[in-house]
C-alpha cells in the first residue's frame, strides 16, 4: 500500500492524515484492507497523527466495527498494540448516494483533524485518502459525493479505487472518464486483483486457438499448472 506524495511523504513527516475506509463492512476491508493497514502501523510506517475512518451502510455500535476490522488478524498478535491501533480507528455509517450522510463524514475527519492538532498550515502538512473498496457500480456516485461534500482542496487528496476497474476496454475507459470528471490524474490510484480473472477462466481456449502454445503447452515442456484460489 504505497501512495506518491501521499502515506510515503507523510510518514516521514509527520503529516496530519486522515484515511476513509469506504465499504468498511465488507469482506474486502476485513480480510485485506484492515489488515494491511495494521501492518503499516506495526512497522511503523503510518504518520504519528493518523486517524481511520470507517464508512459504509451498515449500523453497527463500535463492538461490532472493533470485531470486524480484527476478524482476520493473526492470533498471536501484541493485544495491546491491537488497542493502539484501534484508538486511532473510528466507524460513520451512511448511504452512498445521501449528502447529508457525506457531510456527517466530513464533520468526522474535521472532528478528528482538531483533536490531532490540526495548526492551519500549509496544503501539503495534511493529506486525505478516500480508499474505496466498494462494488464498481458505486464508483463515481460516491467519488462524486467525495467531491462534493467532503474533498479539501487546502490538502493533498487521494482517491483509491480497489475493485474490477471496468469489465472490458469500454467500460474501463468509460468508468477512468467519470472519475477523471472529478479529480485529477495525479489523486486517482487503481487498484485491479481480477487482471487475470478473465485468462484464467479461458486458459483451455487460450491454449488451443493459438498455434504458438498448441507448440509448447504440452507435456513435453511443463510439468503441472497450479490455480490456486484463495477465496472460497
Amino acid at each position: 500500500m504505497s501512495f506518491s506524495g501521499g502515506l510515503d511523504e507523510a510518514a516521514k513527516h509527520d503529516v496530519l492524515t486522515t484515511i476513509v475506509v469506504f465499504g468498511a463492512s465488507g469482506d474486502l476491508a476485513k480480510k485485506k484492507t484492515y489488515p494491511a493497514l495494521f501492518h503499516l502501523f506495526q512497522q511503523g510506517l503510518l504518520p504519528k497523527r493518523t486517524r481511520i475512518i470507517g464508512y459504509a451502510r451498515t449500523q453497527m455500535e463500535r463492538g461490532q466495527f472493533v470485531g470486524r476490522v480484527t476478524a482476520f488478524f493473526k492470533a498471536d498478535l501484541d493485544p495491546a498494540e491491537v488497542e493502539r491501533f484501534l484508538a486511532i480507528c473510528e466507524y460513520v455509517s451512511g448511504q452512498y448516494d445521501v449528502a447529508a450522510d457525506f457531510q456527517r463524514l466530513r464533520g468526522a475527519i474535521d472532528a478528528n483533524e482538531l483533536a490531532m492538532g490540526k495548526g492551519g498550515g500549509p496544503a501539503e502538512e495534511r493529506v486525505h485518502i478516500y480508499y474505496l473498496a466498494l462494488p464498481p457500480s458505486v464508483f463515481v456516485s460516491v467519488g462524486e459525493q467525495i467531491r462534493s461534500n467532503v474533498y479539501d482542496g487546502t490538502c493533498t487528496n487521494r482517491v483509491v479505487i480497489e475493485k474490477p476497474f471496468g469489465h472490458d476496454l469500454e467500460s474501463s475507459r468509460e468508468l477512468s472518464r467519470a472519475i477523471g470528471r472529478l479529480f485529477a490524474e495525479d489523486e486517482i490510484y487503481r487498484i485491479d486483483h481480477y487482471l487475470g480473472k478473465e485468462m484464467v477462466k479461458n486458459i483451455l481456449a487460450l491454449r488451443f486457438a493459438n498455434v504458438f502454445y498448441e507448440v509448447v503447452w504440452n507435456r513435453h515442456f511443463i510439468s503441472n499448472v497450479q490455480i490456486t484460489f484463495k477465496d472460497p
